[in-house]
């Protein structure tokens, strides 16, 4: 009978083990597939790319910008005339 009472012991005890591990496991999943979205074991992003503008582009939406806030301006300067 004490061989297996020590038996039931030892598979309490693994038992409880198993499921803390387990419970770590879930828990390191979870962060993994939060920031494995972001950034890949070797340092560089997943997923979508990052977009790059042309300065060209760049160049002409700042100016539309411009004009638009310059229409902006002269219409508020004439309603205060």
């Amino acid at each position: 009978m004490d061989i297996l009472a020590a038996l039931r012991q030892a598979e309490a005890k693994l038992k409880k083990q198993a499921d803390k591990a387990r419970r770590q496991l879930d828990a390191v999943r979870a962060a993994v597939k939060i920031l494995g979205r972001e950034v890949a074991s070797g340092g560089k992003r997943v997923g979508k790319k990052k977009r790059k503008m042309s300065a060209a582009a760049r160049a002409k939406i700042g100016k539309a910008t411009r004009l638009r806030w310059a229409k902006f301006r002269a219409a508020k300067a004439r309603g205060k005339q």
